[in-house]
Formats: C-alpha cells, sequence, structure tokens
C-alpha cells in the first residue's frame, strides 16, 4: 500500500496531466464524454435491475441499485476517462502541492464538467432510442420515481447530499490509489458507491444522464430550468465533498514541490510530468512514466514505479 504522500504525490501528477491534456481540446473532449457515458452506464442498470423489485414493492431495492451502480464508476476507473467529480480531489492535491495553479485548476474542472455532460446527453439519447425505460416498463416507472423525487428535494438538500456523495466517491478513488491488488481497488469502489447510491446521494454526473432521460421522454418535473438547479446546487456540494474534505485533507501539510511551485503561480508548469528534482525525490535509473489516465495513476506498473519520495 502506497503512503499518503506518495499518494498525494501520484494525485498532483494526475492532477499535472489533466492540465495538459486540455491543450488536446479533442482528445480531453473525448475522455470526458466517456466518463458522462460511462456514468450513464449506471444509471441505466440502477433503473432495470431495481425496476422489477421496485414494481414488486422489494425493500431490498436501494441495496441492489447501489451494488450495481458501482459498474460505472469501475469502468472509468479502469477503461480510463475523464469525470468531473474525481477531478475535483484530484485538481485539488495538485494545486496544494503547487503543481498546477488554481485558475487552471478551475479552468480544466470546467471544461471536464461540460464534455462531461455532452456525454451524458448523448448517452441518454441512445437509451431512449433503445426503448428500453420507456414508460410502462419497470425501468422507465423507475427512471420517472427518480427525477420526480429529485425535483421535489429542496437546493439545501441537493447541496448536502452532493457533499456526502463526492465525499465517498473521492474516497474510493482515494483508497483505491493507494492500493496494490486490482481486485481490492474494484472492492474499495464498489463498496464506497453502494453507499452514496443506497442513502440516496447525489452525483452530478450522473443527474446529468437523469435528467437528460427525462427531458428527452417528457417525464413530469423533467424541465431544463429543474436540471439547471440541480447540476447547481449538486455540483456544489460535490466540490465540497470530493475538494474540502478529501482532496485538501489528506494534502495538507504535505509540503510542495519546489521544482514546480514557481512556475504554478500562472498555472504553467515547465517540469516534465515524472520528473523529480532533488531534495524532494532522488532519482533512480528506472523508466519514467507520467499518469495518462485515471486508471494509470490508481494501477502504476510495478515496472516503472519511482523509488518513494525521500
Amino acid at each position: 500500500m502506497l503512503t499518503i504522500s506518495e499518494a498525494v504525490d501520484a494525485q498532483a501528477d494526475a492532477a499535472h496531466h489533466k492540465v495538459d491534456l486540455l491543450a488536446k481540446p479533442g482528445l480531453f473532449l473525448v475522455r470526458t464524454m466517456l466518463a458522462g457515458a460511462f456514468i450513464g452506464i449506471g444509471v441505466l442498470i440502477m433503473c432495470t435491475a431495481g425496476g422489477p423489485l421496485v414494481a414488486a414493492g422489494s425493500g431490498f431495492a436501494p441495496l441492489v441499485q447501489g451494488l450495481v451502480f458501482g459498474v460505472a464508476l469501475t469502468i472509468v476507473v479502469i477503461a480510463g476517462a475523464e469525470l468531473a467529480t474525481s477531478a475535483m480531489m484530484i485538481l485539488t492535491q495538485g494545486v496544494m502541492k503547487g503543481v498546477i495553479g488554481w485558475l487552471r485548476a478551475v479552468e480544466t474542472l470546467l471544461a471536464c464538467l461540460v464534455g462531461n455532460l455532452l456525454g451524458a446527453v448523448v448517452f441518454a439519447w441512445l437509451v431512449h432510442l433503445s426503448g428500453v425505460l420507456a414508460p410502462g416498463t419497470a425501468g422507465g416507472t423507475v427512471l420517472a420515481g427518480m427525477v420526480e423525487h429529485k425535483a421535489a428535494e429542496t437546493t439545501g438538500q441537493l447541496f448536502v447530499r452532493g457533499i456526502l456523495c463526492n465525499l465517498l466517491v473521492c474516497l474510493a478513488i482515494w483508497c483505491a490509489g493507494r492500493l496494490r491488488s486490482e481486485g481490492a481497488k474494484i472492492a474499495v469502489v464498489f463498496a464506497c458507491v453502494m453507499v452514496f447510491i443506497t442513502s440516496g446521494f447525489e452525483h452530478v454526473v450522473a443527474n446529468m444522464t437523469t435528467f437528460s432521460l427525462g427531458i428527452i421522454g417528457g417525464l413530469e418535473g423533467a424541465t431544463i430550468a429543474e436540471m439547471g438547479r440541480n447540476l447547481l446546487a449538486v455540483g456544489a456540494g460535490n466540490v465540497v465533498g470530493g475538494a474540502v474534505l478529501v482532496g485538501a485533507a489528506y494534502a495538507y501539510g504535505s509540503g510542495r514541490r519546489a521544482a514546480r511551485a514557481a512556475d504554478a503561480v500562472d498555472g504553467v508548469a515547465e517540469t516534465p510530468v515524472g520528473v523529480r528534482t532533488a531534495p524532494l525525490a532522488r532519482v533512480v535509473d528506472v523508466p519514467l512514466r507520467a499518469p495518462r489516465s485515471l486508471d494509470d495513476t490508481i494501477a502504476p506498473s510495478g515496472e516503472h514505479r519511482v523509488a518513494a519520495i525521500r
């Protein structure tokens, strides 16, 4: 298992990569749209798997929905995509380590949210065309109930539920980043996701798909105005839960990287990712490899791992 300091350093390198990736708009858009669609898969399986249980009046429906939604975040992690909610934690740690600046972090996060939204809308449109969540189906009934329930929540409730949601989502990514076993990584992701779904907390990217499906399908309570209110309140809560309660909390006291601190003032880091200068680290004769995506950050190849920070 990585130490907390090693894990923060790995996330800081991932933050640097995210900012660099934004310089390639086409590639960044594809990666962010994929993440929005992958999280949409979780919304879909929640409806299709939970539908029959809800129709039967089973009290186990929320638990089953929580268990199956874990596949969505697992796909994001293993396949590799740029998800805004985990980026809230990663970019914050990059700023606190002095690897990137606040302005570039905010710019990258906003671009990530836009890409996630586009991916969610495209995925929702494809699901709508498939008819698997059409009115009258068990899954369609669950979707309608989800939209109605979210529209009935107050803005304050959405904000707090957003905090609690991304606390768990970022804990899933943070814990997985410290582990070395692929099986353990997947297990901790499923466990944390199960808690937030079963508890009814709110995830801004998942809600992009939920409301897109509702608007396209003409469901009651699904309007562009209501979608905007939901995404703003939940997104703000997600920032607090991911950036502050996990990202800043674990990066606190870890110090800045002197080699990049000066460049991070204006958001531009000249030192290539993966290259550290003394006295923060010693260079070893091992090929260095920058994390190319979230899955590389979580599961770096053993033969390319840099020696522990001294």
